[in-house]
């Protein structure tokens, strides 16, 4: 088995905000969701590179996903600890992280295994609280 070792350009991260204006506020969780321990499932996209320059655009796919936090709303919004020491999603219109990384080679027969070089493109789950509950990368 291979592993993924190659370097990587990581963009900086950018910030997803919805296509119209949703409202702001914060939500309750259930009485379950404060004693369920927090996580997130993390996930990464691969896509080879075409010779059609406009196969894949970064900014069609954002413009996709600023519309698609609108039908899930409030996906975006994020674990806070209220003043009464209870878990609320905080709807705040900040938006869901967004990454972008560049490799330099093709993926073709690589069997990708957990690495330390896939670890740095996810978006650090340590805190979880003021995290937003939807991550993309």
């Amino acid at each position: 088995m291979l592993r993924l070792q190659c370097n990587f350009l990581k963009f900086v991260p950018s910030s997803i905000k919805w296509s119209i204006r949703t409202p702001k506020g914060q939500f309750w969780l259930s009485n379950f969701d404060q004693v369920t321990p927090r996580a997130f499932s993390g996930f990464v996209n691969f896509y080879n590179k075409t010779e059609t320059t406009n196969f894949f655009s970064i900014e069609v796919l954002k413009a996709s996903l600023s519309k698609a936090l609108v039908l899930f709303y409030p996906l975006a919004g994020r674990y806070i600890v209220g003043s009464d020491g209870r878990v609320v999603l905080d709807c705040n219109a900040e938006g869901c992280f967004f990454v972008r990384a560049q490799f330099e080679r093709t993926f073709d027969n690589i069997n990708f295994q957990p690495s330390q070089e896939l670890e740095e493109l996810c978006i650090p789950s340590a805190q979880m609280t003021g995290s937003p509950f939807l991550h993309c990368s």
